[in-house]
């Protein structure tokens, strides 16, 4: 990354601080808890060049995943592309700046929050992504806005064939009262080896209301970091809809921080890996207040040799009186040589609250086969509807039809391809 003089001071002091915190812990490695089933060796060995400019299909890539009707933000290699974007639809009541031009302006509050809505010292693929923070895109909404149109963040990674890092970023603020809708699609070459490092922050003021959805769909061949870090003020609401289908080892932070009174949040997710891919989902509910609730479905369906790894941390403040906090995982293994390791955690430090967590991991119910083929239905297509239905519950929680349409299309294309794969390899079939 090549610093200029018109970079702001506060900038630079970030970059620095989490520059040097990195080079002290480096890369995480299975010796520490947060790790121990994800080995990032093969990342730490690539040694990927960061990637600098776009590559020649970026546009064919950002047009293949796009939504009518949406405000369309792209991010090629880490850096905001206004010539790829689509702000013709942009309504009142919002602001998106480029991160770069964002920082120098120090409008809206991005001075105030980049790289603090974290902390690097527990986070170090964030500390990575903040040592070269330089671009990406903010996203400001305005007290009491009301924003219908949705909006739609198209991140790409390529190198054109060959490996490289980059590191994008985001920064939602969302105005008291106000509502939006924001969705981040990460996608890449079929094939192409890369690794994406990606983090976002958002802030959610008084009694605002944010609905934010990841959908990870990078060549099966690439690595994918995402963290995603968000602080609720009081009565503010926060949902985020998580769907992965790609990757070679994808890794998930996702950190939601309480810290209001009657904060809410949801978060659901479902994510499909097979061959020998990981996917490792880590999610940590802070809740801070009084009066705050939290309900999280997590779902995952594996195939081959595939392993996935769920962590669910639900810490609930001394001062957090009366918390509602709903914690549910539940993976389908397709074959006998995939796993699953479910880490649920209740940490409690209050006395009247409502806490409850489930972890349940099996294979297809064969009773519910059984019903649905004495209803007429063969064992392929009795199989394929509880498949679609156990994802389809997670699904239908996403609030952009359209975008919802084109994932729902994603997911299920790579579940057949995931159970023609494990059927396959078991001698009975499913």
């Amino acid at each position: 990354m090549t610093t200029t003089t018109s970079t702001p001071a506060w900038v630079e002091e970030r970059r620095a601080k989490a520059k040097a915190r990195f080079a002290q812990t480096g890369f995480p490695t299975t010796r520490q808890e947060e790790w121990r089933f994800t080995n990032v060796a093969p990342i730490a060995d690539s040694n990927f060049p960061l990637a600098h400019g776009a590559p020649q299909h970026a546009a064919s890539l950002v047009n293949s995943v796009a939504v009518p009707g949406s405000v369309r933000l792209a991010i090629i290699n880490g850096q905001f592309a206004a010539g790829l974007s689509d702000l013709s639809a942009l309504p009142k009541g919002i602001r998106i700046a480029s991160l770069r031009d964002g920082a120098r302006d120090a409008t809206d509050g991005i001075e105030q929050h980049l790289g603090r809505v974290f902390s690097i010292d527990t986070h170090p693929f964030a500390a990575l992504n903040t040592s070269f923070l330089d671009d990406g895109v903010a996203i400001m909404v305005t007290r009491g806005a009301v924003v219908e149109t949705p909006i739609h963040i198209v991140v790409v990674t390529s190198g054109d064939g060959k490996g490289v890092v980059a590191h994008p970023r985001t920064l939602v603020i969302a105005g008291a009262n106000s509502q939006v809708r924001i969705a981040q699609t990460f996608i890449g070459a079929p094939g192409d080896v890369y690794f994406n490092n990606a983090v976002a922050e958002v802030v959610v003021e008084e009694g605002a209301i944010v609905d934010f959805s990841t959908d990870q769909r990078e060549s099966d061949k690439a690595f994918h970091v995402f963290n995603l870090q968000v602080h609720v003020e009081a009565k503010g609401v926060f949902a985020s809809h998580a769907f992965s289908t790609g990757s070679r080892i994808m890794r998930h932070d996702i950190g939601i921080g309480l810290k209001g009174e009657g904060a809410d949040c949801t978060i659901n997710g479902v994510y499909l890996a097979d061959g020998d891919r990981l996917m490792d989902t880590h999610t940590s509910l802070d809740h801070a207040t009084a009066h705050c609730t939290s309900h999280e479905i997590y779902k995952g369906i594996l195939a081959g040799k595939a392993k996935a790894v769920f962590n669910g941390r639900i810490i609930v403040r001394i001062d957090a009186q009366k918390t509602d906090a709903k914690q549910t995982n539940r993976a389908l293994l397709l074959s006998d040589d995939c796993t699953i390791n479910s880490n649920p955690q209740l940490e409690i430090f209050a006395d009247d609250v409502k806490c409850t967590h489930g972890a349940a991991v099996g294979q297809l119910d064969e009773e519910a086969m059984f019903y649905l083929q004495a209803r007429g239905l063969n064992r392929t297509e009795a199989r394929d509807l509880l498949l679609h239905a156990f994802a389809g519950e997670v699904l239908d929680g996403l609030k952009i039809p359209e975008l919802r349409e084109q994932i729902s299309a994603t997911l299920f294309s790579a579940l057949e391809r995931d159970v023609r794969a494990s059927t396959a390899l078991s001698p009975g079939g499913l």
